[in-house]
């Protein structure tokens, strides 16, 4: 599932600012990275799944490896776990509601954090 228009993916941050206020919102980047791209997780074990909402973003400038760089954000995810497949995010799923409230809430709260240093 999409989140479409939540903003985020017009913002160009810094990468080092950027994992501060995504690691306080609970979304890790841990090993998803190379050094041009992120991926920021959080993961939601619910009694209908395990499912993970999911904000990417590419180098615009620098380097991530190095911690130098800009990200620029892309639209955010929100896909269901099938083990030993992985994460889907097709049209066929379904989500709770309640956790796709929850997650619009947050990346509403990410956006406005994020929108105070993006470039």
């Amino acid at each position: 599932m999409k989140f479409e228009n939540t903003g985020l993916e017009s913002f160009k941050a810094d990468l080092n600012r950027l994992d501060e206020v995504m690691s306080k919102h609970g979304l890790v980047r841990e090993g998803q990275w190379d050094y041009e791209r992120v991926t920021y997780d959080r993961k939601f074990d619910l009694k209908e799944g395990i499912f993970y909402l999911r904000v990417f973003g590419f180098a615009a400038e620098g380097d991530v490896g190095a911690h130098r760089a800009v990200i620029q954000l892309m639209t955010p995810l929100l896909g269901k776990h099938y083990y030993p497949h992985g994460v889907e995010y097709g049209e066929g799923e379904t989500f709770p509601n309640s956790l796709v409230s929850q997650c619009e809430k947050l990346l509403a709260d990410i956006k406005n954090e994020v929108e105070a240093f993006a470039e």
